[in-house]
C-alpha cells in the first residue's frame, strides 16, 4: 500500500481507552454500523469507537474489497488503523466482479467470529446494499450465466443507454436508482427482472433484522463535504493515485467489470487511454465523487433507524456512545 499522510480528521480517536467502556454500552451480540456519504468521517470515527468499545471492524466499503485500491479509495493503512483488527479489506484481486452474495457470506462469518470471542464488531462503509445485506434478513435472487453473458454482449455492443432505457420502462423506481452509465448495475437490474418476472426493486425486501444493530451516520453540510471531496482527490493524486492505476492496468484492472468503475481509478484509466488529459480525469474525479455522494445521502436518509450527527461536532465520539448507551437500556 501506498505510503500516505493521515487527514487531521484521522486523529479523532485519540486518548480514548481500549475497552474501557464496551461492556457499560453495548447489549452483547450487536452490531454497530458507521455510515454516511464518502469523505464525511466514517473511519475517523470507527477507529474513535473501536478503542472506545473494544471493537473490531468490518469492512462495508465495496471497493476497499480489492486489493491494490489504496489510493482512491482511501485506504486507512496499517498505521492508520491504529492496532484496530480490521477485516475483508484486500480479499478481490481487481479481475473479480464484485458479488453482493458473497460479501454477506463473508461479512456474518466476520462478524459472528467477533461475537464470539467477546467484542464488539463495527460494520463501517458507505455502501447501502452492503450494509443492508450483513444486517437484515436478505436473500439475493439467483443468476443466469446464458442471460447475463447475453446482456453483457449487448452493453458491451451498443453501450449502457439502451438498456438503461429499457430499464426505465420496466422498473422506473430501480432506475431512479442507477446511474445511467453504470452498466453492470443496468444489466443486473435487468437479469433480476428478466429472471423473476418482477421489478428489480421488488427483489428488495422490507427490513427484517438479522442482527440486532445501532446505525450511526456522519455527514457534513453539502459546502463543506465538497470542499473535503476536493482535497481528498488533490490529495490522491499527490500521493499517486495515476501510478497506482498504472500498476494495476498490469494486473487486469481495465477488465475487471467492477475495479474499473471505482471512483478515480474510472476517470484514470480514460485519462491513460488517451480519453482525457489528466486534468480533466482529476476534475471528473471531483465531480463524479460529489455526484455519487448525493446518491448514497439519498440511500442512507431514508432509514429513520440511522442516527446522524456532524462529522465536524468535537462531540462527536460521546454523542454516539451515548447513542449506543440508550440503545442498550
Amino acid at each position: 500500500m501506498a505510503r500516505r499522510t493521515a487527514p487531521p480528521q484521522r486523529a479523532l480517536w485519540g486518548g480514548l481507552p481500549r475497552g474501557g467502556l464496551g461492556a457499560a454500552v453495548i447489549a452483547p451480540g450487536t452490531v454497530v454500523a458507521v455510515v454516511g456519504p464518502t469523505a464525511a468521517g466514517k473511519s475517523a470515527l470507527s477507529i474513535a469507537l473501536a478503542h472506545a468499545l473494544d471493537a473490531e471492524v468490518v469492512n462495508a466499503d465495496s471497493m476497499q474489497l480489492y486489493r491494490g485500491l489504496d489510493i482512491g479509495t482511501a485506504k486507512l493503512t496499517v498505521a492508520e488503523r491504529a492496532g484496530v483488527p480490521h477485516h475483508l479489506l484486500d480479499i478481490w484481486e481487481v479481475t473479480e466482479p464484485a458479488s453482493v452474495a458473497e460479501y454477506q457470506r463473508l461479512a456474518r462469518a466476520a462478524v459472528d467470529d467477533i461475537v464470539a470471542r467477546g467484542r464488539v464488531p463495527l460494520l463501517v462503509g458507505g455502501s447501502g446494499l452492503y450494509v443492508r445485506a450483513v444486517l437484515e434478513q436478505f436473500e439475493f435472487p439467483g443468476t443466469d450465466p446464458v442471460l447475463r453473458e447475453r446482456l453483457e454482449e449487448e452493453l458491451a455492443a451498443v453501450g449502457p443507454a439502451p438498456l438503461y432505457a429499457r430499464l426505465a420502462a420496466a422498473d422506473p423506481a430501480a432506475a431512479a436508482g442507477i446511474l445511467p452509465g453504470n452498466g453492470r448495475r443496468i444489466v443486473r437490474a435487468l437479469e433480476v427482472i428478466e429472471l423473476t418476472g418482477r421489478p428489480f426493486t421488488a427483489a428488495l425486501p422490507e427490513p427484517t433484522p438479522y442482527y440486532p444493530s445501532v446505525q450511526l451516520g456522519v455527514d457534513l453540510d453539502t459546502a463543506r463535504l465538497d470542499e473535503r471531496i476536493a482535497t481528498r482527490v488533490d490529495r490522491m493524486w499527490a500521493d499517486g493515485l495515476v501510478a497506482e492505476t498504472r500498476a494495476l492496468v498490469g494486473r487486469g484492472l481495465a477488465d475487471g467489470r467492477t475495479a474499473s468503475r471505482a471512483l478515480g481509478y474510472q476517470q484514470v484509466l480514460r485519462f491513460l487511454a488517451g480519453e482525457l488529459t489528466e486534468g480533466e480525469a482529476h476534475d471528473e474525479t471531483i465531480r463524479a465523487t460529489r455526484r455519487f455522494v448525493r446518491r448514497q445521502r439519498s440511500w442512507f436518509r431514508r432509514d429513520p433507524r440511522v442516527h446522524w450527527r456532524d462529522s465536524a461536532d468535537p462531540g462527536l465520539v460521546e454523542a454516539a456512545l451515548r447513542i449506543l448507551t440508550d440503545a442498550a437500556r
